[in-house]
């Protein structure tokens, strides 16, 4: 008789216990977001926003969000507006921002006045894609130029045409160019486009001696032959062009960078809502159809702890300040 009230009572347990957790996992999903936006500051179609869409649709019954992302494109001014629109956002985690750190790292050493403070502003929830820069150049160029100190020979020789392209004034690209001609005394001019596609096209189309831009956007041509793909930016080759020596192999490591697109929330938002928020995401970008669709766009899926994040904000920030002083360009140059 005993054992079976020890019994029943065990099962009353167990059953409270199961009842107990049920209600648990209910009301972390009743605490789930019921719909976020993800702003992000440049078109649509290009390689960040792939970036947003794939990500946000993968976090839809996460404890963070109910339901997929909705991608709200505000382009303009270099990327800054989605960064305002984040500031005066809700911080509730309902607004959440896609940006390439160079927005929050390198622009407050070219503005004089940011709308923004990348520090006190928004608070960083994980990286979420890294891309590497390359130097390509076209039938301007002739054949026989094959690698960088072919290139900063021919520009020497050709100063007419000696131009390169990027993607905007005061970007990523633009200032790795800048640095190839300072470093080797050699008057490389900047031709800034509003994105990288129409100075790809002019580069392919001889109107444009090279560019400097994400090595993604030089893909397709170069695997067609229609471009050559000199150098790129990372600390090893890109997996998308394995045949492409780096800047560092070349002799010059002083122009390796990774750039990456990370996820920001307002500053405010609860520690709790940022931790969420960085669990569903690095989720999202572990699944293989996330990973396999920004390869497409030579985009590497990564995600990343907070603190993590935080602190490559900060070293980039460190690390570019001299530089774009070596290079004299403010925003209003």
């Amino acid at each position: 008789m005993t054992s079976r009230r020890q019994f029943h009572k065990a099962s009353l347990s167990l059953a409270a216990l199961g009842a107990l957790g049920a209600l648990r996992t209910s009301d972390a999903f009743a605490q789930a977001i019921d719909q976020i936006k993800i702003y992000y500051g440049f078109p649509a179609g290009s390689a960040g926003d792939g970036v947003a869409r794939r990500v946000g649709e993968k976090l839809a019954g996460s404890a963070y969000t109910k339901n997929t992302g909705v991608v709200e494109n505000k382009p303009g001014a270099g990327g800054r507006i989605a960064l305002e629109t984040l500031k005066n956002s809700p911080a509730d985690g309902s607004a959440l921002a896609l940006s390439p750190w160079s927005v929050l790292a390198i622009y407050p050493h070219i503005y004089s006045k940011l709308s923004y403070d990348p520090i006190k502003d928004f608070v960083p929830v994980s990286i979420a894609a890294v891309m590497h820069h390359g130097l390509a150049v076209g039938p301007l160029v002739p054949a026989s130029v094959k690698n960088v100190k072919d290139y900063l020979a021919w520009a020497k020789a050709s100063p007419k045409d000696a131009s390169y392209g990027s993607p905007a004034a005061g970007s990523t690209p633009h200032f790795i160019g800048a640095l190839l001609g300072i470093n080797n005394g050699v008057d490389l001019k900047h031709v800034p486009y509003r994105g990288s596609v129409p100075g790809v096209t002019d580069v392919v189309g001889g109107q444009l001696a090279s560019m400097v831009t994400p090595s993604g956007d030089f893909l397709q041509y170069h695997r067609a032959g229609r471009l050559r793909l000199l150098a790129t930016s990372g600390k090893e080759r890109s997996p998308f062009s394995p045949d492409v020596a780096t800047f560092a192999e070349q002799g010059f490591p002083e122009l390796t960078t990774e750039e990456w697109f990370g996820f920001y929330a307002p500053a405010k938002t609860p520690a709790s809502v940022v931790a969420s928020a960085n669990t569903a995401i690095n989720a999202a970008l572990k699944e293989k159809s996330v990973i396999d669709s920004l390869a497409i766009t030579g985009l590497i899926a990564r995600g990343s702890t907070i603190d993590e994040m935080a602190a490559s904000q900060k070293t980039e920030f460190e690390r570019w300040g001299p530089l774009v002083k070596k290079i004299g360009f403010s925003a209003e140059s």
